[in-house]
């Protein structure tokens, strides 16, 4: 299943996720990082020495696991707090050209996904109910 156009409008609309990824040695990792998505797969990288980062570092040896969370704070008066979080498989590197041009980025497939509060309603009684998608 893919993301809604709902889902889709959100990402699109957020300048930075955060992807975190895991070194060889079990050592989590996240960092923020500018996200394309192009409907159905996430793109992550850029030009230069970006295969050297950390991130690429942790996929190539071996981690392909990872996860991408976009969200935001609306308004803290009245709590209002809405965002995805993605489950995927990274693949790396792939020469292509990007958000700012040519460059090596690792593809990432999503498969799960968790909302929350899309819509942008404030926190009431209860705390935002969360929807999970299988891609």
């Amino acid at each position: 299943m893919s993301f809604t156009e709902q889902e889709a409008d959100f990402i699109r609309s957020q300048p930075l996720g955060r992807l975190a990824t895991v070194s060889a040695d079990g050592q989590p990792d996240v960092v923020p990082v500018a996200v394309e998505f192009d409907g159905s797969c996430f793109w992550v990288g850029g030009g230069g020495s970006v295969v050297r980062t950390r991130k690429f570092r942790n996929v190539a040896a071996g981690n392909p696991m990872v996860s991408i969370v976009f969200d935001d704070f609306p308004s803290f008066e009245p709590f209002i707090a809405r965002g995805i979080r993605i489950y995927g498989h990274a693949e790396q590197p792939i020469d292509r050209t990007g958000m700012v041009g040519p460059g090596t980025y690792m593809r990432i497939t999503p498969v799960t996904s968790w909302v929350w509060n899309l819509a942008g309603e404030a926190v009431g009684d209860e705390w935002y109910p969360v929807v999970r998608t299988d891609h």
